[in-house]
């Protein structure tokens, strides 16, 4: 051993001895982190693709995808009947919705209290067996923390009936069994999902993305991967304006414009005033929304179709201005609003010449077809602003980058959203990224630095780069959370021939059924084994088509389904999500939401079809997990500096 070694042994185990002072202190925290590895792994819930869908998001949330019924069932078995279970399932996802339409036909509230409550009890009794009675007492609600620790502490209620009784009757007569009726349910649910992974895609299609973000604020532990429409709000909120255009014109789209000003407080005005003075009397006819009829004002339809032309055209001069200023990003074959002849109503896409459907460019420069005119220049300047000041937005965004990355390797799992970008032979794609090529785990660190830049650098050069990174990111298809030849927006708009909206996917997607392929993807970012597994959103899997989202013998597994209502007739189903708990993986299928009203009233929950993807030998401890790595370094620092008290080499300090 080095004297350098020995010296740095000695600061460090002089640094842990200012928390551990005597040999009694780090004998204790031994055997405490020692039993700790022993307890069963806590349950990990995985969603992905929620798409602004937020009630759908909410009741998977609450559930667990199945997570509080399969403890129900657990705990009570046959003692239980089926509708009382349903009932108490019921009660734990909306305490206060069910708790009302109970006791409003309940005629002994008492005795109904005094049956509910031992039933959460037993419920949250078993969920937090997982926990140390430590991690149980922080999560416990301060108004109920005594209450809710006394029926929790292992005592045999049927042997403490006159002290249970006392108890229960107390918090009823002093008006509190509301109230702890709701705060047992809201534990319960902590305890069943301990850890929440959102594999990307939380913004755009759907009316309520930033209702989620608050959910995920609030939410005790959660980790985001970012997806490609995540990317595209956090360059928006970054500044970067192709992003903004982009995000805009999505929103109107989908009639969601709302989202915007309502949710975040962006003012359209001078959008609305641009889109009245050039297009009033244009038809749109190429610009139709797609709206859901119960969710949105028909009257609005002709003003949004108007503002959905507006920054459509703003969205493609921006781009083009994009890839003139970076070759470097082999986007030219994307260069279009040039090539348009207004006159003959056509335009060249990839040398073949199409017919337009629209030939109303009021703004468009036939010498500069990629400049902005003043009037659009001022609304971008004006939306650019409203999104660097939005103290709501920016928020959201800041919790993104905090909780979130490209990818994330956790408990044997990698995440992520989209693809790793492959060549046709399964070989990983070189990216040139400013000058240097990056491929695999080093392509996603690189742009995932450079998004990080583009929201947080000091350094003008730097965040601009990282801005242009940011809708490359976006749409270009090198992109692992684009993972397309191209994208045919345009095509889409104007061109009727449906040829040309084809979106070529990366090899990536029809690779994933080769096992060597996916071996050599986990090898890539440091996994192997059969416990290893990646955890893939972005991909809607076509049940109806007879699609499995499970490849490769359970190694691969794609849990889009179909959050979003838009994809549903399509997937036929209403999203996968996935639970790993301490006996296995457990993949279930949705059938789409209807209402958080109808599932209270009726006590109807999503029907779900699970899917028992792994189910371990060995029930699977926290040992096993990346928690259970850092308590075993922990527990060897600890040993090292024991062995320094009882060597003398550290003397114990006074207390």
């Amino acid at each position: 051993m080095s004297d350098t070694y020995e010296v740095s042994e000695i600061k460090y185990l002089r640094t842990l001895a200012k928390q551990y002072p005597t040999v009694a202190a780090a004998s204790t925290e031994i055997i405490n982190l020692q039993a700790i590895l022993n307890l069963p792994k806590s349950t990990e819930h995985f969603i992905t693709d929620l798409h602004g869908e937020y009630d759908q998001f909410r009741h998977v949330l609450k559930n667990g995808s199945g997570a509080i019924r399969r403890k129900i069932e657990e705990e009570f078995g046959s003692s239980l009947g089926a509708v009382e279970k349903r009932s108490l399932a019921t009660l734990i996802y909306y305490p206060e919705l069910k708790l009302d339409e109970i006791l409003k036909k309940e005629e002994n509230v008492e005795d109904w209290y005094k049956v509910i409550l031992y039933r959460l009890i037993l419920v949250c009794k078993g969920a937090s067996s997982k926990y140390t009675r430590s991690k149980v007492r922080k999560s416990l609600p301060s108004d109920f923390a005594y209450v809710i620790e006394e029926l929790l502490s292992g005592r045999d209620l049927s042997d403490q009936e006159a002290y249970y009784n006392e108890i229960i009757h107390s918090v009823i007569s002093t008006g509190r069994a509301h109230d702890l009726v709701i705060a047992l349910c809201n534990l319960i649910r902590r305890f069943v999902v301990d850890h929440l992974h959102v594999v990307g895609d939380i913004f755009d299609r759907g009316p309520r993305p930033h209702d989620i973000l608050d959910t995920l604020i609030a939410h005790h532990s959660v980790d985001i991967q970012w997806g490609n429409h995540d990317v595209l709000w956090m360059g928006a909120a970054a500044g970067e304006t192709c992003c903004m255009a982009n995000l805009l014109r999505i929103s109107a789209k989908y009639g969601n414009l709302n989202i915007l000003e309502d949710g975040y407080g962006i003012n359209m005005i001078p959008l609305v005033r641009l889109a009245m003075n050039q297009y009033a009397d244009d038809p749109c006819a190429c610009f139709k929304l797609d709206y859901r009829e119960d969710e949105y004002d028909i009257r609005d339809a002709e003003l949004d179709k108007k503002m959905h032309k507006a920054i459509a055209v703003i969205q493609f001069k921006l781009e083009g201005q994009k890839m003139k200023q970076h070759p470097d990003f082999d986007m030219s074959e994307r260069l279009i609003m040039h090539t348009m002849n207004l006159e003959k109503g056509t335009v060249i896409v990839e040398g073949k010449e199409y017919k337009l459907k629209d030939t109303y460019f009021p703004t468009l420069d036939p010498k500069d077809p990629y400049k902005l005119t003043k009037e659009e220049q001022d609304v971008v300047d004006h939306l650019q602003a409203c999104f660097l000041n939005c103290e709501k937005l920016q928020k959201h965004v800041r919790f993104l980058y905090r909780k979130g990355g490209l990818y994330k390797v956790y408990n044997g799992n990698l995440l992520y959203h989209g693809c790793v970008p492959l060549n046709e032979n399964g070989t990983f794609k070189k990216v040139n990224i400013y000058g240097k090529e990056y491929s695999g785990k080093a392509l996603y660190d690189i742009l995932e630095s450079y998004a990080r830049k583009a929201y947080y650098s000091l350094d003008p050069v730097e965040k601009q780069r990282g801005r242009d990174l940011m809708w490359f990111t976006w749409e270009n298809k090198n992109s692992p959370v684009f993972g397309k030849a191209k994208m045919t927006t345009f095509e889409r708009y104007f061109i009727a021939d449906k040829a040309t909206h084809k979106e070529p996917k990366n090899p990536y997607y029809k690779l994933v059924e080769n096992e060597e392929v996916v071996n050599n993807i986990m090898k890539e970012f440091g996994l192997s084994g059969e416990d290893a597994h990646i955890v893939n959103g972005h991909i809607p899997v076509e049940q109806k088509k007879g699609e499995s989202p499970i490849k490769c013998n359970g190694k691969l597994l794609i849990i889009d389904g179909g959050f979003s209502k838009a994809y549903q007739a399509k997937t036929g189903i209403a999203g996968y999500t996935l639970i790993y708990n301490s006996y296995g993986l457990v993949l279930a299928a949705h059938e789409p939401f209807e209402s958080v009203e109808k599932a209270v009233m009726d006590e109807l929950d999503i029907h779900s079809d699970t899917i028992l993807v792994q189910k371990v030998v060995r029930r699977k401890r926290v040992a096993d997990t990346d928690v259970g790595k850092e308590l075993k370094d922990s527990i060897e620092g600890l040993e090292r500096l024991l062995h320094a008290y009882r060597t003398g080499e550290l003397a114990e300090k006074d207390i």
